[in-house]
């Protein structure tokens, strides 16, 4: 899984004139469902992003976490993230995964940063998606799992 997080102010996604998702402080999470992920990236996904420290506490710029400052998250499904742009002028979308694989697996991520026990706000998955935000900093960061995963997989040699 790929994940573009951005810390927020405020930032809500809109689906034909009606708003289907909205945060005040927290995170934007652009979340991308890669062809090869499994559960367990889903798991570490929604791990990190309640863990990352990326807010503000005084006079320390990246202290706290989301949850230690009561905020919210709000995950929006961007198959595009997961988009190869190394060659040619047409980005290769190749290693997303597929609709149904996706939405299933973002689905898992919804459910897994909920159980975790922050507020959880999302778009609506495949729809035509206005999303605006107000980003506080800027503070945005890219967050993968397949690297992470591997890592702390043991290998079966």
């Amino acid at each position: 899984m790929i994940a573009v997080v951005q810390r927020v102010s405020e930032a809500r996604v809109v689906v034909d004139g009606r708003t289907v998702g909205e945060i005040g402080p927290g995170l934007l999470v652009l979340a991308a469902v890669e062809k090869d992920d499994a559960p367990a990236d889903i798991e570490w996904t929604a791990n990190k992003l309640v863990v990352l420290r990326i807010f503000r506490n005084g006079d320390k710029h990246l202290d706290l976490d989301v949850k230690q400052t009561g905020g919210s998250v709000l995950l929006v499904s961007n198959f595009t993230v997961a988009g190869e742009t190394r060659r040619g002028r047409r980005p290769s979308l190749d290693g997303a995964a597929s609709p149904d694989k996706g939405r299933e697996l973002f689905d898992l991520l919804v459910a897994a940063v909920k159980g975790l026990g922050v507020p959880v706000a999302t778009g609506e998955f495949g729809a035509d998606m206005k999303v605006s935000l107000t980003n506080d900093g800027p503070i945005t960061f890219l967050v993968r799992s397949r690297e992470q995963v591997a890592a702390v997989t043991p290998s079966s040699s």
